[in-house]
């Protein structure tokens, strides 16, 4: 991709992102002009000629603490699920793969619903307890898919699926028994489960930036050997890339950042499958456009898919995972089916 075009790409999705951003938080039980919320974003924000004296406290608590932390937070969840599906993608030169295709997402899940199990039955509490538990989990379970799918060092397509299949299901039969056992609080972990970021403060958003920050650096810093890897992993080794520690190294980067973004938000499925796969179709493979596009693109998806959460149905709110389980379901059917042609052909 030319420069200018890219400058171009990622000026036009910033832009959106934070028109987004604006618009989402407006939006809501109680509507808000996207100019007062603009006006209090910027006063909280310090610049020093803006006042908001005219504006009620409970308009700018509605803002601030309740909606901004909120959309905020679902930016740094899509763009963490989106950066991790760029990257296993990559890795296994397979669009169908995502967190929670090959079971990431599942183990993660699963790790963080022991945590919570022990938390409300023992009291049992330290720092960071739900998203060691949701890594430890997102850790086994792509070391098992990985084995399980790989054949003759290759990692077929169809053994990849059914791989991800197998773990996902046995880890989903531990949640459930895991559920049985909740008892009364069954219903809690139901919800945590469905994914949503209802009631998520500016805690979360401390604990899940840095692990997104810090996964994305490192994975952007492996941007060029993504791109050789694709290549096959034979003429990325002739080329000197160091295969084997860099696929172990982006992996557990990529599981990193599903851990933190699931520990916080639930299991929200699908955003890490279609998000790269349409960033890919408008910007090409180079992953240095494509894993900084695929972010921007999957915070601005997963903040719309939020506020469809939470007002459709109004004032009911239905589980933002379920919403992205209804758009992302029809477009893996796409991809099957476009891989089933290939095949044939």
């Amino acid at each position: 991709m030319k420069q200018s075009r890219k400058t171009c790409l990622f000026a036009a999705l910033s832009a959106a992102l934070l028109l987004t951003v604006i618009l989402a938080v407006a939006v809501g039980a109680v509507a808000i002009p996207a100019g007062v919320t603009l006006r209090i974003i910027l006063s909280h924000l310090g610049i020093p000629w803006l006042e908001i004296g005219e504006i009620g406290r409970n308009t700018e608590a509605i803002v601030w603490s309740l909606r901004l932390p909120r959309v905020l937070l679902g930016v740094l969840i899509g763009a963490s699920l989106a950066l991790a599906g760029s990257t296993f993608q990559a890795l296994l030169r397979n669009p169908l793969a995502d967190p929670f295709t090959i079971g990431v997402s599942s183990g993660a899940a699963t790790g963080a619903t022991i945590a919570i199990l022990l938390g409300r039955l023992s009291g049992l509490h330290f720092p960071h307890m739900i998203p060691l538990s949701a890594f430890s989990g997102a850790l086994l379970a792509i070391f098992f898919v990985y084995n399980l799918a790989k054949i003759g060092g290759q990692i077929p397509v169809a053994t990849l699926l059914l791989a991800g299949v197998v773990v996902s299901s046995f880890l989903s039969a531990v949640i459930s028994l895991l559920m049985v056992f909740a008892g009364e609080n069954m219903q809690g972990i139901f919800f945590w489960l469905s994914g949503g970021l209802m009631l998520r403060s500016w805690t979360e958003i401390g604990f899940v930036a840095p692990y997104f920050l810090l996964g994305f650096c490192l994975i952007f810093a492996y941007a060029r050997e993504l791109n050789i890897m694709l290549l096959g992993e034979d003429a990325a080794l002739h080329l000197g890339v160091r295969v084997d520690f860099v696929k172990k190294l982006l992996l557990i980067t990529a599981s990193l950042v599903t851990a933190a973004a699931v520990s916080v938000s639930g299991m929200i499925g699908f955003v890490g499958l279609i998000i790269p796969h349409a960033v890919r179709m408008l910007s090409g493979p180079d992953h240095r456009v494509l894993l900084p596009a695929s972010a921007l693109v999957g915070g601005i998806f997963l903040v719309w898919a939020d506020v469809a959460a939470r007002t459709v149905m109004a004032p009911q709110e239905i589980p933002v995972g379920i919403i992205t389980a209804f758009i992302g379901a029809p477009f893996f059917i796409y991809l099957l089916r476009k891989k089933k042609k290939e095949i044939r052909l």
